[in-house]
């Protein structure tokens, strides 16, 4: 039986063999599922192959979780170093306050030892005038008996005169006991003591040393007879 040419062979029914079985398919058709083109496939996986997909997503997600932990890091040691901060600032007020009080006690204790300085500087001063009246005091005494006697003349008495000037100008030597004057156990020494109607209390009857003093201190005490009242 020959065949009918105009017959087309059934949707159904297979290929004959050595037929290919993309013949009667449209260009860019594809038989699969998706329809894909297999040359097309062949092109893409060609263009990615050599790359890692799994390394380029795991880079690509890094730097986020980086910088996340970066960020989370910041914001924990930020109140730690406000922290160090205000306990730096706090030590530094304590150590200002404490240098404060060491430079206080310092001062004190500078001024007090310039005040002790001078107040025995000048004990020191009136100390060193004194022992010098006190061995010139023989000699004084020389002239007030030559004066009382009258022997205090010519150059004797010149140079008697300037040494007393100088004992009362430069070291302040004030001569003290006169008669009549009311008896004092701080200024006078009593050598002797007699007793009279003229006095309503113990007073100076006779001089026999006069006293000195420099400045409040007593030199030497007036050694004197003392008359009490009757």
């Amino acid at each position: 039986m020959s065949a009918d040419p105009d017959k087309r062979p059934d949707e159904g029914s297979e290929p004959e063999p050595g037929q290919d079985a993309g013949q009667d398919r449209p260009a860019g058709a594809n038989p699969g599922a998706g329809g894909v083109d297999p040359a097309l496939a062949d092109e893409i996986e060609a263009a990615f192959d050599g790359v890692d997909l799994g390394s380029a997503a795991q880079g690509g997600a890094a730097p986020a979780g980086g910088n996340g932990a970066e960020d989370a890091g910041t914001d924990v040691e930020a109140p730690s170093e406000l922290e160090q901060a205000r306990a730096q600032a706090a030590q530094a007020a304590d150590d200002l306050a404490r240098a404060r009080a060491d430079l206080y006690n310092l001062q004190q204790e500078y001024q007090g030892f310039v005040r002790r300085s001078r107040e025995s500087a000048a004990g020191h001063r009136e100390a060193g005038q004194a022992s010098v009246v006190e061995t010139l005091i023989p000699v004084l005494d020389e002239i007030e008996l030559a004066r009382q006697h009258g022997d205090l003349t010519g150059t004797f008495a010149t140079t008697a005169h300037k040494l007393e000037q100088i004992l009362a100008d430069k070291f302040g030597l004030v001569r003290f006991g006169e008669v009549g004057e009311v008896f004092d156990p701080k200024l006078h020494e009593a050598l002797m003591a007699t007793e009279s109607t003229e006095v309503t209390e113990p007073s100076v009857a006779l001089v026999l040393q006069p006293g000195y003093k420099l400045g409040e201190r007593v030199v030497r005490a007036a050694r004197v007879q003392v008359a009490n009242p009757a």
